[in-house]
């Protein structure tokens, strides 16, 4: 059945399907990374089993001393975490962006980083305490665990670190580094998806449903890795900086990292500099980021496609 014949679905219809594609787009992309996402923790933090491994020797002696499964220690918290977190961002960025459409002219995508921004602060503030549990989860090491499961990190950490405030620990390094980086990922897939159809439309598209070109599966991933590369070098020393408070009160010598983002930042500059403190595990991060927002921009895209929702460009 075309878009032409299908009955149109109702706002709250479209924002269901939109929840749908967001939540799965995030779980698959997180999965798909959760390996290289417990070894970019455990070298942000400093941890002493990693203090002198790079990505390689450190998947290779989690594997060893702890097991595969042990590469996902902490993605059960991730998936509970990853789905309102994702589901939220991608539908606050198409409600925003519907709002914001035009504001800056028709040629101008201001309005899509705006909308992009004030996603990632969306999703952020209503799943921030399961980030900071996951972090713990996964910042453990077979034999020195001190939580047994999400819920018992989440009582532990409320009871005995100062109550909600605790989970949010991070949360304003967190906000602060969301802006430049969710703002320039949904920027700069929205710039470079729209440059694909209007100038490459031969190589980078095909017609869907007849009437409309959408960006083939190769061009998705290729458009959503250099959104992800580009965002996180941007956002990346508030990313550690974030990192470091979650998780300072798991050993007495990192206590001093608890203190405030300012503090933090400069503690974390001072003890390690620039590249072995606020840009240690970068490369792992490029690793991880590029693949993950390729696989989630271009699930979400594609989850859009079977849903019926405008996921291109409309024929003329």
């Amino acid at each position: 059945m075309s878009l032409a014949t299908r009955p149109k679905d109702s706002n709250f219809e479209i924002v269901c399907k939109n929840l749908l594609c967001g939540g799965v787009a995030g779980m698959v992309s997180k999965t798909t990374v959760a390996p290289l996402d417990r070894v970019k923790i455990l070298l942000q933090a400093q941890s002493h089993h990693h203090q002198s491994h790079g990505v390689t020797k450190g998947l290779k002696h989690i594997i060893t001393n702890e097991g595969f499964l042990a590469l996902y220690k902490g993605n059960g918290a991730q998936m509970v975490r990853i789905f309102p977190y994702a589901a939220a961002q991608f539908t606050a960025f198409e409600i925003y962006k519907k709002y914001l459409d035009g504001i800056f002219g028709k040629t101008s995508h201001i309005d899509k980083f705006l909308a992009g921004a004030g996603a990632g602060l969306t999703a952020v503030f209503l799943t921030y305490p399961l980030d900071t549990i996951r972090a713990r989860l996964a910042f453990q090491v077979t034999g020195e665990h001190i939580y047994t499961g999400i819920l018992h990190a989440a009582t532990t950490i409320f009871k005995e670190e100062g109550g909600a405030r605790a989970l949010y620990r991070g949360f304003l390094p967190t906000l602060t580094g969301m802006v430049p980086y969710s703002g320039l990922s949904f920027y700069c897939f929205e710039y470079l998806k729209f440059g694909c159809i209007k100038y490459l439309p031969d190589i980078a598209c095909y017609e869907y449903d007849g009437d409309t070109l959408v960006l083939s599966l190769p061009a998705k991933l290729l458009c959503g890795g250099m959104s992800g590369a580009i965002a996180q070098s941007v956002s990346y020393p508030l990313d550690v900086t974030r990192r470091h408070m979650q998780l300072a009160m798991m050993k007495p010598h990192t206590h001093h990292y608890a203190k405030g983002m300012f503090s933090t930042l400069f503690k974390i500059y001072h003890n390690h500099g620039l590249v072995k403190g606020l840009y240690r595990g970068m490369s792992i991060n490029y690793m991880r980021a590029i693949p993950m927002v390729a696989v989630s921009f271009s699930t979400y895209e594609m989850c859009k496609q079977l849903l019926h929702l405008e996921a291109g460009m409309k024929l003329s």
